[in-house]
């Protein structure tokens, strides 16, 4: 195996990102005085469903309301310009071992992609506030939720990141921290080495799943290549 390039998730993978997003759904609730407030275990149960649009929703139904009562596109609009300003504010920060896989792929010239049901102005928002840079000068491709039909587990975006990347399945291995994420990138005929972050340690990852306990441990291409080498 040769390893040509890494696509990575973004909330729970590149930075422990859901918490910001639980606090920004909750200050847009309040400041437009909807009395809804999602509590760490009621987070946890909305994660299952990917996107954020369609946690309101799920979130909405499950407690009786008509989710066509709101204008959840607005909401969730809302949220990103919140999410995005405690981002700019320095509240965000790389998961250990991400900036210096990053460098080391670089100088190894390997083709850097991302892969996400997050949306665009999100993933440029934590990019800059974390690395100081354009997500775009960062990585080569950036395939985003709201570009595809079927957000995670589907393989919609770990597909349109290999149509970028211009890769075979083969040349790629994804970078994870939920299931939901690894049955994506597995359906898309990726490779997939698993990091749990705060809201997925419990997720039942199979058996036959690469798992680290923080990406220090795969800081370089020899290493990441290496882990995948090793018998399940």
């Amino acid at each position: 195996m040769t390893l040509r390039a890494i696509i990575f998730d973004v909330d729970g993978t590149l930075a422990e990102t859901e918490e910001l997003h639980r606090r920004a759904f909750n200050d847009v609730f309040a400041a437009q005085g909807l009395g809804w407030h999602w509590d760490q275990p009621r987070y946890r149960e909305l994660l299952r469903v990917t996107g954020g649009k369609e946690r309101i929703r799920r979130d909405l139904a499950d407690r009786g309301i008509d989710p066509d009562a709101h204008d959840i596109p607005a909401l969730h609009r809302a949220k990103t310009e919140r999410y995005t300003a405690l981002m700019a504010g320095g509240e965000i920060a790389l998961r250990p071992g991400i900036a210096a896989l990053i460098d080391s792929a670089r100088a190894a010239e390997l083709l850097l992609a991302i892969a996400t049901t997050t949306s665009r102005p999100n993933i440029d928002a934590l990019i800059r506030a974390t690395m100081g840079r354009d997500a775009s000068e960062v990585f080569d491709v950036i395939a985003a939720g709201d570009e595809v039909a079927e957000k995670k587990p589907a393989p919609d975006v770990y597909l349109l990141a290999l149509e970028r990347l211009g890769r075979p399945a083969a040349d790629a291995v994804a970078l994870e921290d939920s299931l939901n994420g690894l049955l994506s990138a597995r359906a898309a005929g990726l490779r997939c080495v698993v990091s749990p972050a705060t809201y997925t340690r419990g997720d039942a990852f199979p058996d036959d799943c690469p798992l680290v306990a923080d990406f220090t441990d795969i800081s370089t291409p020899e290493a990441l290549e290496m882990l995948l080498r090793e018998p399940a």
